[in-house]
């Protein structure tokens, strides 16, 4: 989908001193929200912003302060795929 944002020029101008790619800006502003706020997931971000892996979306969010939405339930899943990668090692 494509979305059209207007403003000003001045502010545009401001805006483009700090990051001169302002529409990309725009894109990992909006990512970055998204996931805040939990509407977007961890896949999500990745594709939205064209990153290679779930660890370029780690540090992408680090990078700008946003913790990982990692829940207990995710912790516990973790574990169990853990144990379950343990038990098919050879021995």
């Amino acid at each position: 989908m494509q979305i059209l944002i207007q403003i000003p020029d001045e502010i545009a101008q401001s805006l483009c001193a700090e990051r001169p790619d302002l529409p990309q800006a725009a894109v990992e502003a909006l990512a970055l929200e998204g996931y805040r706020k939990g509407l977007l997931s961890e896949h999500q971000v990745q594709k939205m912003l064209g990153l290679k892996s779930r660890m370029q979306v780690h540090a992408f969010l680090k990078e700008n302060r946003v913790p990982l939405n990692y829940s207990l339930a995710d912790l516990d899943q973790d574990v169990k795929s853990l144990a379950l990668f343990e038990e098919r090692l050879p021995v």
